[in-house]
C-alpha cells in the first residue's frame, strides 16, 4: 500500500514538472519539439491581415505549423540549409523583416491625429472649392492650325469629330475631347485662365496657348464644386499622410547615413 501512494506521488511529480514543456510546444515531430511559438507567430501575420482567428483558423494554423516542421526536416536532411543560396535568402528575408519592423514601429510613435487629417481636409477643400467646369479642347502644335479649326467650327464642323481626328491630347482626344468635370486649378495658368473667363455654350474664338501647344476649348456647363465629406474619406486622407510621414521618415535617414 505504501509502495503504492509512492509511485502515484511521484508520477504526478513527473507530470507536473512536464506540463509546462508540453505548454509550450503543440507537437513533437521525429523526436524534435514544435514549439507554440511558432504558431502564435503565424496567428499574430493573420491577424495584422484582418481575418479574425477562429477555432477552425487555429486548427489550420497549428496544422500548418507541423508542416511546415515535416518539410523542414525534410530540406535539413538534404543540406539544402547549408548552401549559399539559401543563406542569401535567409539574408534577404532577415533584411525585409527588420525593414518591416523598423518602419511599423515609427508610425505607432509617430501616428497620424484627427487633427491631421481635418487640416488636410480643410486644404484639399480650399483648394477644390468654389467652381466645377465641364468641358471639352482641342490641341495642336501649330497656331494656324488652330485657327483654322476655328473656322471650320464656325462653319458648323463637328467639335467631337475634329477631336478624335485632330486633338494631340491621348487622353481625351480619343473621347472627342471631353475633359468631364474639374476644378479650375487642375489645369495650367493660360488654360485656366481662359475656360474661366468662357461663357457657358461658348468656343473660344482664339487658340489659346501653353506649355503643351495650342488649345480650342468649349465649356459646356459649370456647377459648384461637390466635395465629399470629411468622415467619408478619413480613411483615405490617413493612409496617404502614414505613407507621406514614412517616405519623408525614408529621406531623412537616407540623408543622414554616411555612404562611401
Amino acid at each position: 500500500m505504501k509502495k503504492q501512494i509512492l509511485t502515484t506521488i511521484a508520477a504526478a511529480a513527473l507530470l507536473a514538472l512536464s506540463a509546462p514543456s508540453w505548454a509550450q510546444n503543440i507537437a513533437v515531430v521525429n523526436g524534435k519539439a514544435v514549439p507554440k511559438a511558432r504558431a502564435d507567430v503565424l496567428a499574430e501575420q493573420i491577424k495584422r491581415s484582418g481575418r479574425p482567428i477562429t477555432p477552425e483558423m487555429q486548427t489550420q494554423i497549428k496544422d500548418e505549423v507541423i508542416a511546415r516542421e515535416i518539410f523542414m526536416q525534410e530540406a535539413q536532411v538534404r543540406g539544402l540549409d547549408a548552401t549559399e543560396d539559401y543563406k542569401g535568402q535567409i539574408e534577404l528575408a532577415r533584411q525585409a523583416i527588420l525593414i518591416r519592423e523598423l518602419f511599423a514601429d515609427y508610425q505607432k510613435k509617430n501616428p497620424v491625429t484627427d487633427a491631421d487629417a481635418k487640416a488636410e481636409y480643410d486644404r484639399f477643400v480650399s483648394a477644390n472649392s468654389g467652381k466645377e467646369y465641364k468641358a471639352h479642347h482641342i490641341l495642336v502644335e501649330k497656331e494656324d492650325k488652330a485657327k483654322a479649326i476655328i473656322a471650320q467650327l464656325k462653319k458648323g464642323a463637328k467639335f467631337e469629330e475634329i477631336a478624335k481626328k485632330e486633338s494631340k491630347d491621348p487622353g481625351s482626344g480619343a473621347k472627342g475631347g471631353d475633359l468631364d468635370w474639374a476644378n479650375s486649378g487642375s489645369y495650367v495658368k493660360e488654360f485656366s485662365d481662359a475656360l474661366v473667363a468662357l461663357g457657358k455654350g461658348k468656343t473660344s474664338e482664339t487658340p489659346v496657348k501653353t506649355q503643351f501647344g495650342y488649345h480650342i476649348l468649349r465649356l459646356d456647363d459649370v456647377r459648384d464644386a461637390t466635395l465629399p465629406k470629411f468622415d467619408d474619406v478619413k480613411p483615405q486622407i490617413i493612409q496617404q499622410l502614414q505613407q507621406q510621414k514614412i517616405q519623408k521618415y525614408q529621406e531623412d535617414l537616407r540623408q543622414k547615413a554616411k555612404v562611401e
